[in-house]
């Protein structure tokens, strides 16, 4: 259930909203500025991460019946979100509606006010409160998080495994990051004529960043056709947002998971046809699905989309564009259609998703064992290493040591064989001394006239 607000939204309340605009349903004009804070991974601090997402529920009407109300939400910066509301499910959905309300709202604390429709909207983390202007509630969204139906799909047997995570070497100028995804900004090494393509992607979270510049990149099949990869969550199907023949035709339906969540792009393509003197008889055909939904269904291309390379009979390699936004790939595989035994796209079944999850698993199980293994070993180094310089530093005391005392030894024998020299010197002068005869032994001169007066 969600839980019971800390605020109370009643008529008054909500006379105060339709007073400041925010259930007139005219939404702020906001003008593109600097991208701001980018995420690969979930923050842990970042406020208004919690409150994005999709939500679905049923809601009462004047009539009394029971309408099924589907949300998306996203933050657009300066804790405003801005929202997208569907009757009968979300897209992709059975039942979805492709009329849509544009909701737009403030943070406040933990939870967003929506106002534009015929109701407000209270957004809390697990699910939405929805009232109507006399402060009625009329219904309770839940949180959905959705999974494409070919998300880990497995390459055919006729295909050709491009990424699994191990290398880039079915990539021209392939790098990839430190956790096993493939970067943006590199091409496929194999090229055909007519393929099927398969592969997820990871959008950044970029909650200040609008419309180009959130997560941005592109699918450039031969390097001339781009099948848009963009986070165009929680907004209408346009001719530049994801799923898009880029600049050409918008996707039948905008499929766009919330970023950060893994997505998946399976694209048929069939190139254009020449004949012998280089004269097009045909353009290509595009048939993409976007998270296992069809959005662009056998759709003819007059020519090169946004910024692809001018038509050719002569193949290119297919591009996985550069748009500076760190958006991030993995499990992608290619087949020659001219090859092809099976059906597209590939579905895995729920024995092939459990065998999966054990690899997965036991990949874990690896990882952390050699993690610790690791861990083993940088422990005995440290040992051995300290180990080692507690040694040296008590040979190097003790030779300190042994060095001190032979110094020492050395300064009391010198001070002994100085002291006897001393001595010796001393009593061999008193022994000369002593002589009869000797200078010493003689009377003094000044005694001399005293001993002749006698």
């Amino acid at each position: 259930m969600i839980s019971r607000p800390r605020y109370a939204l009643t008529s008054v309340c909500l006379a105060l909203l339709v007073s400041d605009g925010l259930l007139s349903g005219s939404a702020p004009v906001m003008a593109a500025g600097p991208k701001g804070p980018v995420y690969t991974e979930a923050p842990d601090s970042e406020p208004n991460f919690p409150l994005m997402g999709e939500f679905v529920g049923p809601i009462k009407t004047d009539t009394e019946d029971k309408n099924v109300v589907a949300l998306q939400i996203r933050p657009i910066g300066n804790d405003t979100f801005e929202a997208i509301q569907y009757l009968g499910g979300l897209p992709g959905e059975e039942g979805h509606q492709t009329e849509t309300v544009q909701l737009i709202g403030r943070r406040s604390g933990d939870f967003v006010v929506l106002s534009g429709g015929p109701y407000a909207v209270f957004v809390e983390k697990e699910g939405c409160l929805v009232l109507d202007r006399k402060g009625n509630r009329i219904g309770e969204l839940k949180r959905v998080e959705r999974e494409s139906s070919t998300l880990h799909a497995p390459a055919p047997k006729d295909g050709i495994v491009l990424f699994d995570g191990s290398s880039t070497d079915q990539f021209i100028d392939g790098q990839m990051t430190s956790d096993g995804l493939l970067m943006h900004g590199t091409k496929i090494k194999p090229m055909m004529q007519d393929f099927n393509l398969h592969l997820e992607f990871r959008l950044p979270y970029m909650p200040e960043a609008l419309d180009q510049a959130r997560g941005n990149s592109g699918i450039y099949l031969h390097g001339r056709y781009e099948c848009q990869v963009l986070d165009s969550f929680a907004t209408p199907p346009v001719f530049n947002g994801a799923g898009a023949l880029y600049r050409f035709r918008a996707p039948d339906l905008n499929m766009c998971f919330p970023p950060l969540a893994w997505q998946t792009y399976d694209i048929q393509f069939t190139a254009a046809r020449w004949d012998a003197d280089g004269n097009k008889l045909r353009g290509a055909h595009v048939t993409s699905w976007l998270n296992g939904v069809k959005i662009q269904d056998d759709v003819e291309l007059p020519g090169p989309t946004g910024a692809g390379k001018a038509e050719e009979p002569n193949l290119l390699p297919t591009l996985f564009q550069d748009h500076g936004d760190p958006v991030r790939f993995r499990n992608v595989w290619i087949v020659d259609r001219g090859l092809a035994s099976g059906t597209f796209p590939v579905v895995p079944t729920p024995e092939e998703l459990e065998a999966l999850k054990k690899e997965q698993q036991a990949k874990i199980e690896r990882e952390k064992k050699e993690q610790e293994k690791k861990a083993r070993e940088l422990k005995e180094k440290e040992e051995a290493k300290k180990k080692k310089q507690a040694e040296m530093k008590a040979a190097a005391e003790k030779a300190a040591a042994e060095k001190a005392a032979a110094e020492k030894a050395a300064a009391e024998k010198a001070a002994a064989e100085k002291a006897a020299a001393e001595k010796a010197a001393a009593e061999k002068a008193a022994a000369e001394k002593a002589k009869p005869g000797s200078d010493a032994a003689k009377p003094a001169e000044a005694d001399k006239p005293a001993e002749a007066a006698k």
